[in-house]
């Protein structure tokens, strides 16, 4: 008796593809929902309301925060620089910014197995087609070293990056090490802008913004040609690796 066709195990492999998606997107809309009825989601679009939830956990208070910043990277319902500067303002340099890492590399890490189990369709939920063009020479190769700089860029949709990547050759293993190492420059600046908040110490915190928004501003300024850059250099390695293994094939 003859086993299935090939065609008939891509289009198996196709029906569990859209059963994941299906479950993932139902799951998801129903954790929406909850958070709209309960009013919860207002929690974290108001930082007083964040602050004072927190308090109120006590001790634990420190895991409440940590995933608030898997939240916002997975969802970003609220933008991560409120979040970045209430964890040094909660906690100070060192076990705010020890907070701030574990809570976006999970974030970061749950978007890319988003990405990595549910396929684009599920992707094009979290992020604009516009958006995944924009990055798609990304995928062709792995190009890690590239990807580092790019989380380390200000003003890029690093949380986008997230779930674009998990469609590429990036190991999980990789992804993890590269998004976590790339978030901890601006994780520490943000951490030491809300420990500045806390002491009250507002000429630095000013000082420290007001160099943030000339350095944003100019990645700003000058992104279309950084990713111009970044990815012609991404390319001519790709390039550069496949002529080698050529040359390498052929002795």
């Amino acid at each position: 008796m003859n086993g299935p066709t090939q065609s008939q195990k891509t289009e198996t492999a196709k029906n569990r593809v859209w059963l994941k998606l299906f479950v993932f997107l139902l799951v998801f809309a129903g954790l929406t929902l909850l958070l709209y009825k309960t009013g919860a989601i207002s929690l974290f679009l108001d930082r007083e309301r964040l602050l004072a939830f927190l308090n109120t956990l006590g001790p634990f208070s420190f895991i409440g925060f940590i995933l608030i910043q898997v939240v916002q990277v997975v969802a970003a319902p609220v933008p991560g620089e409120v979040t970045g500067l209430l964890g040094g303002y909660l906690y100070q340099n060192i076990l705010g910014t020890i907070y701030s890492t574990i809570g976006l590399t999970l974030g970061s890490y749950i978007a890319f197995s988003i990405s990595r189990a549910y396929g684009r369709p599920a992707v094009k939920k979290f992020v604009s087609e516009a958006t995944i063009k924009r990055f798609e020479y990304l995928l062709h190769h792995k190009g890690a070293f590239l990807v580092f700089l790019l989380f380390l860029i200000p003003g890029l949709p690093k949380d986008a990056l997230c779930y674009i990547l998990g469609l590429g050759q990036l190991s999980t293993k990789e992804f993890v090490v590269i998004s976590g190492a790339g978030r901890l420059f601006g994780t520490i600046l943000l951490t030491v802008g809300g420990d500045f908040i806390r002491h009250k110490q507002y000429e630095r915190f000013f000082v420290l913004a007001g160099v943030a928004v000339i350095v944003i501003f100019i990645a700003l300024a000058y992104r279309d040609k950084i990713e111009r850059f970044f990815r012609a250099w991404h390319v001519a390695d790709y390039k550069r690796k496949k002529r080698a293994r050529n040359t390498k094939s052929k002795s």
